[in-house]
C-alpha cells in the first residue's frame, strides 16, 4: 500500500510518535481473557512498522509503559513486562531482516535487571542498521524527561563546568531523550482520548496531532496511510504566517 498520490518524500513525517491506546476495551469488548488484549496490541505493532520502513519513515516512537503506568494493579504489570519482553526477543529478528534499529528510552531504573539486560543486548545488535528507526518507550514520562535532562545540566554547573546563564533551550534540548534523532513531526493516538498523557512533550512541540477512535489493536495500515496523507497537505508554520511558508516554498 502506497501513500496519497499528492504527497511526496519532501512531505513525509521524519518521525511518527504513537500512543497506542485501546488495549484494555479492545479485550472487553472481544469477551477475551484478562491480558489477551494487551497480547492483541503487540500483535498489531509489526504491520505498522514493516509499513513505516517501506514508506521511509526515519523513526517510529510507540509508547508502550509510561511512567504513571506503574500504578496499574501489580498483575496487570507483571504482564506488560512479560509481554514487553516476548516484543523484544520477536522483534530483534524483524529488525535484523529489516535492517531497522532498535531503541529504548525511559527510566530503566525501576526496570527488572533481566529486562534491562535485554534491551541493551537489542540495541547493540541493532546499532548499526540504518533503515529506519524503531524506538519504544517504556517506564517513560515527558516531564520526568524534562526534568532528567535539567538535572544532568544542573550537575555540569554544580561542578564548574557549565555557567548558568548560557543554558537556552537547544542546550536543554539537547539532554532529553531522543536528543539526536528529528523532532517528533507526527503523533497519533489511537484510542478515542484527546490528550497526549506525558509522552514525548518536549520532542513533540510542533508536531500535527492525529486522533482517533479505533483502538490500537484495530489500527490497520490503511488507516496510518489516510493520516501520512493528510500529513503532506498540512501547513506546518512553526509561528510563521502562512504566507512566510508559502514564498518559502516557492523559493529555488
Amino acid at each position: 500500500m502506497s501513500i496519497s498520490d499528492n504527497s511526496s518524500p519532501a512531505l513525509l513525517p521524519r518521525h511518527i510518535a504513537v500512543i497506542m491506546d485501546g488495549n484494555n476495551r479492545y479485550g472487553k469488548i472481544h469477551q477475551l481473557g484478562k491480558g489477551q488484549g494487551h497480547i492483541a496490541g503487540k500483535d498489531a505493532l509489526d504491520p505498522i512498522v514493516e509499513y513505516c520502513v517501506s514508506t521511509g519513515i526515519e523513526v517510529l516512537t510507540v509508547f508502550a509503559f509510561s511512567s504513571e503506568n506503574w500504578q496499574r494493579p501489580p498483575s496487570e504489570v507483571a504482564l506488560l513486562m512479560h509481554l514487553l519482553s516476548l516484543t523484544i526477543n520477536e522483534q530483534l529478528p524483524r529488525m535484523q531482516k529489516y535492517r531497522i534499529r532498535l531503541r529504548f528510552i525511559g527510566d530503566r531504573s525501576q526496570l527488572s535487571e533481566e529486562l534491562q539486560v535485554l534491551m541493551l543486548d537489542a540495541e547493540a545488535k541493532t546499532a548499526d542498521f540504518e533503515a529506519m528507526t524503531l524506538v519504544i518507550a517504556i517506564s517513560y514520562g515527558g516531564q520526568w524527561d524534562i526534568a532528567h535532562a535539567a538535572k544532568q545540566l544542573a550537575q555540569r554547573v554544580e561542578a564548574g563546568k557549565l555557567r548558568a546563564e548560557v543554558i537556552d533551550k537547544e542546550m536543554l534540548g539537547g539532554y532529553v531523550q531522543l536528543a539526536d534523532a528529528p523532532a517528533v513531526d507526527m503523533l497519533i493516538r489511537t484510542g478515542g482520548e484527546y490528550r497526549l498523557s506525558n509522552f514525548l512533550l518536549w520532542q513533540s512541540a510542533y508536531a500535527e496531532l492525529f486522533f482517533t477512535q479505533t483502538l490500537w489493536p484495530d489500527f490497520k495500515v490503511a488507516e496510518l496511510a489516510a493520516m501520512i496523507a493528510e500529513f503532506a497537505q498540512r501547513q506546518r508554520r512553526f509561528g510563521k504566517t502562512s504566507e512566510q511558508v508559502v514564498i518559502e516554498q516557492q523559493s529555488p
